[in-house]
């Protein structure tokens, strides 16, 4: 059978993928002929239409309009060794209440290669990542991560909890031992010396170039695999190899990207991971959070060990639900889950300021669809089981918020309530909704 240069590119990585797998101590010498030039139209085709320029100011439609020829020219430029990311355009999104968040907005030509280099690596690297691992990752999601957590803690004997928190993670991560964990795999130097021209590219800060010599940017497309990668070696492979035999009782992990917890059967155990832990990323030039990491009792003896020791059961957040222990109608134990009060503050304030800028510089009907898309997002997300009540009470204030937003718009005659519920009888927005069980078969990816 034939293949043309694409279908071949792509044949190539599903060889690899084959080889990987088969062979967990293969090296790969010979990658970056892969990034062929139908192959980098492939990684453009692939990229978001919509998505902010970066310092080039160079758009996806833009960059379409000679494609041909622009591919052209990136390709020679990578085979030549010459090709030289543009350092990101870094802007800051709201964290919280009082923080940001620092994002880093790729340049289009960096994007595509990024896509090109993290396909590539995705081919070997899925082979060797644990099932505890969920975050940006083909076929798996935060959901999964969910659902796994509370089937751990309802199946498993579960007594501790384990969080941790590392301080300023992707900022942080050691350019040199993330290109060491890579050479355990990729041994084509092509390949890796455009990974550290990637790290090293920078960012452009208020006109001014800032040089990186740590840390993956949040944003690129290619960071959250190098971060996959790294936390891979330091603490997946750790936590299977070194603690997990080491333990008296049971104990796992659950990874979404730079988040984890620990469930834990044994105080002793649980506090000898928390310490462990410490001195892990220690030793990797990185720093748990003192105030955000912790070691807490929590499964189906909680509730009674609370009562009896006076004092309110634990809790633990983890990606945006608070997780707490109850009990089911028929009186068994069960994980009870909520969207956390800091998430569901942030997101109020958020639809509270969305509505507010919105009102008056477009037509209801013109931002009602947007509203409803929002809202749908929003119960997709946090429409879990056990947190009905959440996403219902973000929905009521919401809507308390329309209304209240909608009146202000003039001196019109208001809307009463009455008013206002006839509205919405005629324009329904999205109501409430579980889109995620946790208690059937979660296969389905979202």
């Amino acid at each position: 059978m034939q293949y043309t240069e694409i279908d071949n590119t792509w044949y190539k990585l599903s060889l690899i993928a084959g080889h990987a797998k088969r062979d967990s101590n293969k090296q790969f010498t010979s990658l970056a002929h892969l990034l062929n030039v139908e192959y980098l139209e492939d990684c453009f085709n692939s990229l978001n239409r919509n998505k902010a320029k970066g310092v080039d100011n160079v758009s996806w439609k833009d960059y379409g309009k000679n494609l041909k020829e622009n591919l052209e020219v990136l390709f020679t430029k990578l085979k030549s060794g010459k090709y030289k990311p543009l350092p990101s355009r870094r802007v800051y999104i709201p964290k919280g209440d009082t923080t940001t968040r620092p994002l880093g907005i790729s340049a289009l030509e960096n994007k595509i290669v990024e896509r090109g280099l993290t396909w590539i690596l995705e081919r070997i690297y899925e082979q060797d990542f644990l099932d505890s691992s969920y975050g940006f990752r083909p076929k798996r999601n935060g959901h999964q991560a969910l659902k796994a957590i509370n089937d751990l803690i309802t199946f498993q004997p579960v007594n501790h909890i384990v969080e941790a928190d590392i301080k300023g993670f992707f900022d942080n991560v050691s350019h040199e031992r993330l290109m060491c964990f890579l050479q355990i795999r990729i041994k084509d130097k092509a390949i890796l010396r455009l990974i550290s021209k990637f790290l090293k590219a920078g960012y452009i800060d208020d006109g001014i170039l800032v040089k990186t010599e740590a840390g993956t940017p949040q944003g690129s497309i290619l960071s959250p695999l190098l971060a996959n990668i790294f936390l891979h070696y330091v603490l997946d492979v750790w936590f299977e190899e070194m603690v997990k035999p080491n333990v008296k009782g049971y104990c796992e992990i659950v990874r979404y990207a730079d988040d984890f917890i620990c469930v834990v059967q044994y105080e002793k155990d649980a506090v000898r991971i928390e310490k462990g832990l410490h001195n892990r990323f220690n030793k990797f030039g990185l720093e748990l959070h003192s105030a955000k990491s912790r070691k807490i009792s929590f499964g189906r003896f909680e509730r009674r060990n609370s009562k009896n020791q006076n004092r309110k059961a634990n809790t633990f957040d983890f990606l945006g639900i608070t997780h707490y222990c109850d009990v089911s109608r028929k009186g068994s134990f069960k994980v009870g889950r909520k969207t956390s009060r800091k998430k569901f503050k942030a997101k109020c304030k958020e639809m509270n300021e969305w509505l507010k800028g919105v009102r008056n510089v477009a037509k209801t009907k013109e931002w009602w669809e947007q509203l409803k898309s929002k809202l749908r997002g929003h119960f997709y997300y946090y429409g879990v089981s056990e947190n009905y009540v959440g996403i219902d009470r973000f929905y009521k204030q919401t809507i308390r918020m329309v209304k209240k937003w909608m009146n202000r718009r003039s001196q019109k005659r208001k809307m009463n309530w009455t008013g206002f519920t006839e509205y919405l009888k005629h324009y329904p927005l999205p109501k409430p909704k579980i889109y995620h069980d946790f208690y059937m078969s979660l296969d389905t990816v979202s």
